[in-house]
Order: structure tokens, then sequence, then C-alpha cells
């Protein structure tokens, strides 16, 4: 694959055959994030995604699902993603299923009608990042929507026979408000039914916006350890939609630098996730506090006792 950046996609999509449709992130604006801002963005020429598509067939590939990549392909004009799911149609009508990453306001753009053809040609998926269930956070970290515009996108979602895989963010309310988080979080996701819900634990960079709020300190990033509480937290309250009959919501949490993740389908598996939880915040080193980073160079990082870098906040956080 001819591929420009760094491969980022939800664990629903391992198996996907995944298709570059541009470069970067349309939005590029969230505070947090550094998947993209090293990129320009662009789209990439019909010609070259439909010679993509010619490579793969001709290695008689034969894919059941097809990932658009790359950020936010679901902001693409609607005539363009339609131009292309027809591609797709044409070089694999077996596929079932086209899946991309969307925006709040790129739902919003699109009238019922444009997102009734997307449907119609394929289209049954999209990862929105959802991140927090705190409209203040959301402002914060530059989202660019509220929650009650993410409900109403999600909305028109279901309307038009999509579904929504929600990412969030433990963390991302910084120190002192991963309950508060948590708890409004899972009222957001009980209400809006995603299908999956993946929890990336916040990363920290010093190459994003949000470093300067730390080091000014504007922003105080919770420790892992407060992260693992605020999961559990949330996994106490998600998934009560299923008790009156909806389907479960699958969960994938993340946390990467301490090697840790809990899996499994609300509410079906609650308390056996809650027990590895539980276990592993008992099991949380005492004698350091961690943040989950980016690896750099950076002034806050020092080596631990087993050689690993940590965040050294001592400078930074009162």
């Amino acid at each position: 694959m001819n591929y420009e950046g760094q491969i980022c996609r939800a664990p629903m999509e391992r198996s996907a055959f995944m298709l570059p449709v541009m470069v970067g992130c349309s939005y590029n604006q969230c505070k947090f994030c550094n998947l993209f801002r090293h990129l320009k963005y662009r789209e990439l020429p019909m010609e070259q995604i439909e010679e993509e598509l010619r490579r793969v067939r001709d290695l008689s590939g034969s894919p059941k699902k097809i990932f658009l990549g790359d950020g936010n392909a679901f902001g693409m004009k609607t005539e363009h993603l339609l131009e292309i799911l027809q591609m797709i149609e044409r070089y694999f009508p077996e596929c079932q299923c086209v899946n991309m990453d969307a925006t709040v306001t790129s739902i919003l753009k699109k009238t019922d009608a444009e997102l009734q053809a997307l449907h119609e040609h394929g289209v049954q998926h999209l990862y929105l990042g959802i991140e927090s269930g705190l409209d203040d956070v959301l402002t914060f970290m530059n989202k660019g929507n509220d929650l009650a515009q993410a409900e109403k996108a999600i909305g028109r979602l279901h309307e038009n026979g999509m579904v929504y895989d929600a990412h969030i963010m433990t963390g991302v309310a910084g120190r002192g408000r991963g309950v508060e988080n948590a708890k409004a979080l899972a009222e957001f996701l009980n209400r809006t039914h995603p299908c999956n819900v993946v929890n990336f634990s916040m990363f920290l960079h010093k190459e994003v916006p949000l470093y300067q709020d730390i080091l000014k300190g504007n922003y105080l990033p919770s420790d892992e350890l407060d992260n693992l509480k605020e999961e559990r937290v949330l996994l106490e309250l998600l998934g009560d939609q299923a008790a009156e009959g909806a389907t479960g919501i699958r969960y994938e949490g993340f946390h990467d630098y301490i090697q840790f993740r809990v899996r499994g389908e609300l509410p079906k598996d609650r308390e056996r996730m809650l027990e590895k939880l539980d276990r592993m915040i008992l099991e949380y080193p005492k004698e350091r506090t961690e943040y989950s980073y980016v690896e750099g160079e950076c002034p806050c990082l020092e080596k631990c006792g087993d050689g690993k870098e940590i965040w050294n906040m001592q400078d930074v956080i009162p």
C-alpha cells in the first residue's frame, strides 16, 4: 500500500482492507492529537485510489470490509465519496460494508438525502471521537462540537441506516475529574447506543498544543492510576440500556504504557471486566506516578528504575 503518515484505525477494522483516500485530517485541530500534525491535508486523486483497488484485485484480494483512511474521510464531499464507493462496487462487488472515521460537524453538514445515498452504497459504521462527556472539556480540547450536536448527528445517522462507534479517552478531563467525566460519558453513550466503544487512555505529547497548557498550569493531567479508576466507574455504568432489550456494547480499553487492556461486551461481561480492573488498581506501582506519553525528547521525561521513560511532572504540576 502506498501510504503517507502513521496508520491508526479502530481494532474492529484490523481485518479490513484499508483504502487511503486522503492524507492527514481535514480538521486536525484537537489539542491532544499528534497523529496528523506533520502532514499537509490533501485528498488523493481518483486515479490513485482506483489504482490501489486494481492492485488489490489483481493480487486476488476479495475484501468483505473496507476502511477508508485517513482522518475524517467522511468529511469529503458526498459526490467524491459516492464516486469512490461506486468504484469499490465495481472492483469488489462482494464487499459488504465500507467504514471510516467521521467528525460530528462532517455528519451535520450532509443532508438526509446524502446520508441515505452513502448508506445505500455500503457505508455502515462511522467512528466518532466522542472523547468526553463534559462540554467544557470538549471546548477546552477544541473538538469543534458540543454533546448536543454530537447527539443530533448520531440521531441522523441512525435515522438513515448507519451506526456509530465511539472513541473516548480516560484522563481527558484532567486530574480530579475522572469520576465526573465517567458518569457523564456513560450517560451519553447509554443514550446514543454505539455498537463499540474504544477507549485509548489519554496520551501526552510535547508537540501538541495541550503540552503548552500543561506547562502554563492550565491543564493538570491525570496519571494512569486515576485513568484506571475512571475506567472502572465507566464500566460500572456503561451498557445499562441492554437491560431494556437493546444490544450490548462491545468495549475495548487500552492503556499501552502500563500494558493493560480490558475488553468484553457490556453488560454481559461487566463483572469479569471489573475484576480485572480491580486487580490492576491494586497492583499499580505505589512508588511512582506514571503518565501515558508518546515518546520523544522532552524536558519532563526521566528514566525510572526499569529503564523506561516516565513523565516527571514535579516541575510542571503544582
